[in-house]
């Protein structure tokens, strides 16, 4: 694209044109329309040791309730003050000890947890309520009502995803709290994994939502699956052995606008160079490793955090058997026509 001369002429005219609120496209079309993504947002990695340390810290300055939740943002470096881990998607390590009771409320953004540490605590979502444990993926819908407690003697930290930049996007944000502290619970525990969690389906079922009617995707079956999977020996160059977790009303992604996965890479696997349009955020569950963004090496173990910038050259290896959960905003890119990947040299 040719640049465009400034002159004495058309800075004038474009002085005059602004007092209307106008801009002359030609100044601003090579920012508008890149010849590849181009954005704010950096490589970076967070240690989960360093988070849980403030994490208990902040702990003992403000209480759940009056903080409403008890988390630490993930901010990329690139994207300060404006609570994103991508231009997209928003990231939060949440704290809850022993008694905490974090109240129930609902809004248009859809989250996600996936537990990385402790045992026993529970998130209730429209009625059901399931017990959380390390590695477990859990769904709070848009506009569902969800509150969190402690009832155990240790805290418990889990990492949150919501859709919350892209919701600012598009203007369509609403909120509410509720008079009571924790919902009634009106299902038994385990229920919409029972109806739908084992390849079968209520017959006639009449559903208006497009997240996964499964809100809580046990670990327990997700490793189980992917050591079934590994079987095979089947192992993709750029991924190890990768799965999504999908809506099995559908086979589409588990949420609407939030694309999760989970991965194994063997103990020595390196994986080949690949790269996409949906910056992605990793959190390892199992193992150690480093990943290497760019030009930039970054080194993991359990429960640590990382950033992948769209269109990032990224490779994975693993020191040892690793399980990495990641989540993206793929599902929104592919309904776009927008998602592009390259395999490199795979």
């Amino acid at each position: 694209m040719e640049a465009v001369t400034r002159t004495p002429e058309r800075e004038a005219f474009y002085k005059k044109i602004d007092g209307e609120n106008l801009t002359a496209l030609w100044t601003v079309m090579s920012d508008l329309i890149t010849p590849e993504p181009k954005s704010a947002c950096r490589p970076h990695l967070w240690k989960f040791d360093v988070i849980r340390d403030y994490m208990r810290e902040a702990g003992k300055l403000i209480t759940a309730k009056e903080a409403e939740r008890r988390v630490l943002v993930l901010e990329n470096p690139g994207l300060r003050g404006q609570s994103k881990i991508t231009t997209s998607l928003y990231a939060g390590v949440q704290m809850v000890v022993p008694g905490d009771v974090a109240p129930a409320h609902r809004h248009s953004q859809s989250a996600l947890r996936f537990v990385l540490e402790g045992k026993g605590a529970h998130t209730a979502v429209d009625g059901e309520r399931t017990a959380m444990e390390r590695g477990d993926f859990i769904i709070t819908p848009s506009m569902t009502w969800h509150d969190h407690s402690n009832e155990t003697n240790e805290p418990m930290f889990w990492l949150d995803g919501l859709d919350i930049p892209l919701v600012q996007f598009f203007d369509c944000s609403f909120a509410e709290g509720s008079k009571e502290d924790q919902q009634k619970i009106t299902k038994p525990a385990g229920d919409s994994f029972a109806r739908y969690g084992h390849n079968l389906l209520p017959v006639d079922v009449k559903r208006s939502s497009k997240t996964s009617p499964i809100f809580s995707y046990p670990y327990a079956y997700t490793r189980e699956a992917l050591e079934k999977a590994r079987t095979s020996q089947e192992w993709d160059a750029c991924h190890g052995l990768k799965l999504k977790f999908s809506n099995p009303e559908t086979g589409d992604f588990a949420m609407p606008t939030i694309g999760t996965f989970i991965q194994l890479l063997p103990k020595g696997f390196k994986t080949a160079r690949y790269r996409a349009t949906d910056a992605t955020v990793f959190c390892p569950i199992e193992g150690h490793g480093r990943s290497r963004i760019g030009d930039a090496v970054f080194e993991w173990g359990p429960r640590d955090l990382f950033v992948v910038p769209s269109w990032h050259w990224v490779t994975h290896e693993a020191d040892d058997d690793a399980v990495l959960f990641s989540f993206s905003d793929r599902p929104v890119q592919q309904k776009l026509d927008l998602f592009r990947e390259d395999r490199g040299n795979a």
